[in-house]
């Protein structure tokens, strides 16, 4: 509660201090304007992509611009990183260890992830593409037809680096030190053209280590007596040695006729060894419950190999008629091979565990789109799309030298078949008024294997209306207000089909475990999600480029997909039930949530003030499943919000520029089942920069992330037959510097 409180207080001040704002510059005339030469310098301060400001403003479906100057102010060396500090985004976990991005808060796919406007491929991670390699990101707070429904939360686009006219040969190398551990970088990238072709590429290489330390204590207590029956306490150590090269490439070809072919190439190779030891102790002994194994050692040895080929071809039937094609064939192949030792108290080897796994995930897609320019100001979009996804397991465990989970063999797999039809027509109605209407129906047909080859297939097809406005009070100002009302789904991932089941190790079979120490399966019956949005915003656009924004969001879900942990019997504990954890359809559930923006000049405020530009936003979330008892019964892993406060500014007469920013999480507590409760603790990230030009062509970049290196506290509690679980489990965190030679060569 203090949480959301303190957040609310955040927000008045926010609010309060965009109107103040908005004042100013209704009063007040921009001391640049009578300036020319100092807005000439406001570029280099500010780092703002030349037309970010003015395509957001121009799009009639809500969109968020970030371009080169903003991705790599910080040095992240992370893509995730840079994500953070957008508006109304999350990345979970301990700062500096965050996974994929989340709009709204919302996790487990609810938002859509897009490279170059297309679905990722599965297996997909957004660390995957090096920063230096985008060329902008796009966030998109509500779907559109052609962009895709699959889109509860909103979609964000990374569009890597693009081909122009305009030479660039960038070199950039760098080191970051976290823990004592050096890991050196190096990014290229090259585009300039020959003739008619313009290319374009970008290499990245790096090697990285990373340690991660987890402390938990495990206590079992009665309710009624509130007796401590069990108290255990455990450690976990790793390190994580990987290197990788990741390349993206464009080739695009145009005559003066308007036709145009583009190849997109993108290979993504990493490989790299996780040695890890974990230990746990009986503090208090419990009878029935004991130690499975008081020592672990493991060693791991994975590669990991993406491969996308993308094509687009463009040619024009008419002055005001153009057809798009485009494919896509991606083929992404993980291998992991661990072996793990368990050694009891009096440390004699116990358990000797090896796990070897080989998965692969193909996917090719096809479409087709025709854009015709009618008058009236009518933009008409029509396409078909066709997409087919195939995912790929084989695995082989072994405990002492005795296969495991022989019923499923050693090779499972799963599939996914789509086809959308959509139609969208983006109308200038009026100076004051446009409007964005559209229609997309998609189909989806899914296969998933179980134990002794059993296939489950499901089909299912989800039609999704999508209605976008915009309107200006005033066409010569800059305040306009949005609205869109759009249905959306989510499909379930081909992981969450396959039904080989994943053995915990801390209570492993055939012994009993608990809730907490739950096995995992998949569910091949799974069916999607559907949402009902309705988004609301109001805008204005600062003459010297800065903008307030302050948006409306709700959700109507039906069809949640939560995992649900029960007690079954199985066929890897044969005679002996074991809890497990699995997918499934459990109802419906609402979400909704205000989202605050303020970016803006200091010196735009006050005549005498600083030239520091602020970047601030905040976003609040709320929500509820109704299958679950309330209290905090909210949507899994949704924080109550996010809150960002950056500055950078140019000290006069140096070439230095400093910058900062603040991304703060608020701590919750969550009501995942009648039984199970989950909480996670406030996060705070500082990062901070500094930027020594030494020449226009040369510079150093100097950053430091996770600066409070703040440690990251979980709990979870079960409360069954009497007994309560509870599980606390506290992460280190660590800081990370990272010193980069940036050159135009």
């Amino acid at each position: 509660m203090d949480s959301f409180a303190r957040s609310w207080r955040c927000a008045s001040t926010l609010l309060s201090l965009g109107a103040a704002t908005v004042q100013a510059q209704t009063i007040a005339p921009s001391a640049a304007a009578s300036a020319p030469a100092t807005s000439t310098q406001r570029v280099d301060v500010t780092g703002n992509r030349p037309g970010d400001t003015e395509q957001r403003r121009q799009a009639t479906a809500a969109k968020i611009v970030i371009g080169r100057e903003d991705i790599e102010r910080f040095g992240d060396s992370t893509t995730s990183e840079v994500l953070k500090r957008l508006p109304g985004v999350t990345v979970p976990g301990p700062g500096g260890r965050g996974g994929n991005p989340r709009l709204r808060g919302m996790a487990g796919g609810y938002t859509q992830l897009l490279l170059d406007g297309e679905r990722v491929p599965p297996g997909f991670s957004v660390d995957s593409i090096a920063p230096e390699q985008i060329e902008r990101i796009e966030i998109l707070r509500a779907p559109t037809a052609e962009t895709g429904a699959r889109a509860i939360a909103g979609s964000i686009n990374l569009v890597l680096r693009e081909g122009f006219r305009k030479r660039l040969n960038d070199l950039r190398v760098g080191t970051g030190l976290e823990a004592g551990q050096w890991s050196p970088s190096l990014n290229w990238t090259r585009n300039d053209s020959l003739g008619d072709l313009i290319y374009n590429f970008s290499v990245s290489a790096f090697r990285r280590i990373q340690d991660n330390q987890t402390s938990s204590l495990t206590e079992r207590s009665d309710i009624a007596t509130g007796a401590t029956t069990q108290l255990r306490a455990g450690s976990f150590a790793s390190r994580d040695t990987r290197i990788g090269v990741h390349t993206t490439g464009r080739l695009q070809w145009r005559n003066e006729q308007g036709t145009s072919a583009v190849l997109q190439p993108l290979l993504i190779h990493s490989q790299g060894d996780t040695n890890s030891r974990g230990t746990q102790t009986d503090v208090i002994a419990d009878i029935d419950s004991p130690l499975a194994f008081a020592r672990s050692q493991t060693q791991s040895r994975g590669r990991f190999i993406l491969m996308r080929l993308n094509g687009q071809f463009n040619h024009r039937l008419g002055p005001e008629t153009r057809l798009e094609w485009r494919f896509g064939r991606g083929d992404t192949h993980w291998r992991n091979a661990a072996l793990r030792q368990e050694f009891d108290g009096a440390d004699v080897p116990d358990r000797r565990v090896d796990d070897r796994s080989d998965n692969r995930d193909r996917n090719a897609t096809l479409s087709l789109k025709a854009s015709h320019t009618r008058p009236g100001g009518h933009a008409l979009v029509a396409g078909a799309e066709l997409e087919s996804n195939r995912r790929t397991e084989a695995r082989t465990t072994l405990w002492n030298g005795v296969a495991q989970l022989t019923e499923f063999g050693d090779n499972l797999s799963a599939s996914a078949r789509r086809y959308a039809l959509y139609a969208q027509d983006e109308w200038s109605i009026t100076p004051q008024w446009a409007a964005h209407a559209g229609l997309r129906v998609e189909g989806i047909r899914t296969e998933g294997e179980g134990a002794n080859g059993a296939l489950d297939r499901n089909s299912s097809r989800v039609a999704t209306p999508l209605l976008h406005a915009v309107w200006r009070p005033d066409p010569k100002s800059r305040d306009q207000v949005r609205a869109s009302l759009t249905r959306s789904y989510r499909s379930p991932s081909l992981n969450q089909l396959i039904g080989r089941p994943g053995l915990n190790n801390t209570d492993p079979p055939p012994s009993t475990n608990t809730e907490l120490s739950a096995d995992s399966a998949g569910n091949p019956k799974l069916r999607p999600e559907v949402a009902i949005g309705i988004d609301l915003a109001l805008e204005r656009y600062l003459a010297e480029g800065g903008v307030l924004s302050a948006s409306l969001f709700h959700r109507r879900i039906s069809g949640l997909i939560r995992n649900v942990v029960a007690l079954e019997a199985v066929s890897w504990s044969p005679g002996t039930p074991r809890y497990v954890s699995r997918p499934q359809n459990i109802g419906n559930a609402v979400t909704q949530g205000i989202e605050l923006e303020a970016k803006f000049r200091l010196s735009d405020l006050f005549d005498d003030a600083a030239r520091v530009d602020i970047r601030s936003n905040l976003s609040l979330f709320r929500s509820r499943v109704a299958a679950v008892p309330g209290p905090n019964n909210r949507i899994a892993e949704q924080p109550g919000g996010t809150l960002n406060l950056g500055a950078d500014y140019r000290l006069r007469g140096t070439p230095l520029t400093v910058g900062g920013n603040l991304n703060h999480t608020p701590g919750y507590e969550i009501r995942l089942d009648t039984d199970r409760w989950a909480v996670q603790p406030d996060k705070t990230i500082i990062d901070a920069y500094a930027l020594w030009v030494i020449r226009p062509e040369l510079q150093w970049r100097l950053s430091v992330g996770n600066a409070l290196a703040q440690d990251y506290l979980t709990q979870t509690r079960v409360d069954s037959n009497g007994q309560r679980q509870a599980v606390a489990s506290i992460a280190r965190s660590y800081v990370n510097w990272q010193i980069r030679l940036e050159a135009k060569l």
